[in-house]
């Protein structure tokens, strides 16, 4: 499916395929950009949660539980 511009419409993407290479032409400024940016973010996002942004969230949850046994 694509939209009104000729370009696919979101969830359309082929699998194996980023949205860049089907947006944009091999060789386009943005397609190199958004291919370094969906790399970046997908280091990221399979990086593990720091221990003391865990222990936040244990002591966030504790207060929360003795908050509604009040």
């Amino acid at each position: 499916m694509t939209d009104s511009n000729g370009r696919p419409r979101a969830g359309s993407i082929p699998a194996g395929k980023t949205g860049a290479d089907t947006i944009f032409p091999p060789g386009d400024a943005n397609r190199d950009i958004a291919l370094r940016l969906k790399a970046l973010y997908d280091d990221v996002e399979n990086q593990p949660i720091p221990d003391m942004f865990l222990d936040l969230l244990e002591k966030l949850d504790a207060a929360e539980a003795a908050g509604r046994k009040s």
